[in-house]
Parts: C-alpha cells; structure tokens; sequence
C-alpha cells in the first residue's frame, strides 16, 4: 500500500527541545512522561530526548554531557497508521528538502512527527500544504 496524496497534518503549539546525553545515563528527574509529547531514545552509546523546551532546566546547562538543541516546532501526521504503508516520512522528507527545511523524524505506533526548526515552520507549512492538508491551531 502506498503512501496516500492526501495526508492530515497537525502543527502542534509546543516549542520543543532536542536533547542528548551518553548513553549511559539515567534519564534526567525533568523528563515527565505525561507531557503532550515526549519521545526519549537509548540506542548505543546515546540517550536521545525530544521534550517541552520550558522541561529543560536552565541549570542543565552547567552539566556538559547534556547538548540541547531549542527552537522546534512539531507536525503529526493524523493516525492511526496503517503499518503497509509504504514513503510516509520520504513524501514528506523529500517535499521538506525542496523547500530547503531540515528535519528531525518521530514515529510513534500510531503515527509519524516531523520537527523542523521554528524559523522554518512557515517555509515547511507552504511546502507541504502543496499536497497536504496542514491544520494550523496553536501556530
């Protein structure tokens, strides 16, 4: 099954934060899993956390180990997904590209996130608006 032409996205009001530390470390007191949206990634030697900008404490950066990216804006794709689905994310990674946005890529069970940079957002909007329908509430 391919990717349909016509997805749902919605842009999500959150300023979020992009978060790395060794993967060694036990997951920071700050983290709170029953945000709207927190994804939190061991792989390796990394521990990876995407999170509400505001969680982060200011204090977090005397600790070296932590580099934080701020500034990122997030679009869900309306789910649930059906897993045969085939390009989701390239669809939306390629239109992204053309229109020169970085991405940092989130799958759930459900559904995919696309989190580009809050200076991008209106560039990203516009590129995927051309095939997509892109629900504003919380711009």
């Amino acid at each position: 099954m391919r990717c349909s032409p016509a997805l749902t996205l919605h842009v999500l009001a959150e300023r979020l934060a992009v978060c790395r530390l060794p993967g060694w470390r036990p997951l920071p007191d700050w983290v709170d899993l029953t945000d709207r949206l927190v994804s939190v990634t061991r792989c390796g030697d990394e521990l990876s956390i995407v999170c509400a900008e505001t969680r982060v404490p200011v204090a977090a950066a005397e600790d070296s180990a932590l580099e934080v990216v701020p500034g990122w804006r997030a679009l869900r794709v309306v789910g649930p997904l059906d897993f045969a689905l085939i390009g989701i994310l390239a669809d939306l990674a390629s239109r992204l590209a053309a229109a020169e946005v970085s991405l940092f890529a989130l799958s759930t069970f459900d559904t995919d996130l696309i989190l580009v940079r809050e200076g991008d957002l209106g560039r990203a909007v516009a590129a995927l608006e051309h095939a997509h329908t892109v629900l504003h509430a919380g711009v």
